[in-house]
């Protein structure tokens, strides 16, 4: 086995960045984007985020393309919102952004991205780890 050390944090918005993700369920979007990741073979370390984005610090295996890995995430997710609580109004742009993180780093992007709520209601954002395409 291989031994890799690759950090990334992603993020992505709701279609036309509309407040989609409802607390109601919400947790339960993370949990499942936790439980995919994991299955795909990636290391999940956190996932947070607002009514319309989210972000994930995820480790992703060399062997797997940052690009399918994040398509899987983002297609298995909607549908299984759609399924379980929205019909099909559920789904996400189909830009995202995704940044490489030093592990030196990694505990303070993991710890802003827990703290979105907070830092969102505060107006204490990083604009580069918050950019989303348009």
């Amino acid at each position: 086995m291989s031994y890799w050390r690759l950090f990334y944090h992603a993020v992505w918005s709701t279609s036309d960045r509309q407040p989609l993700i409802d607390p109601a369920w919400e947790k339960h979007l993370y949990d499942y984007l936790w439980g995919k990741a994991t299955a795909l073979d990636c290391i999940p370390h956190t996932i947070n985020g607002m009514p319309d984005h989210l972000h994930i610090v995820i480790s992703i295996p060399p062997r797997l393309a940052v690009a399918t890995i994040i398509g899987q995430l983002k297609g298995a997710s909607s549908h299984r919102i759609n399924k379980l609580y929205l019909g099909s109004k559920f789904a996400w742009q189909g830009e995202y952004s995704v940044f490489s993180i030093s592990e030196s780093t990694l505990e303070k992007v993991v710890g802003y991205v827990n703290k979105q709520k907070q830092h969102h209601a505060e107006r204490e954002l990083i604009d580069m780890l918050e950019a989303t395409p348009d």
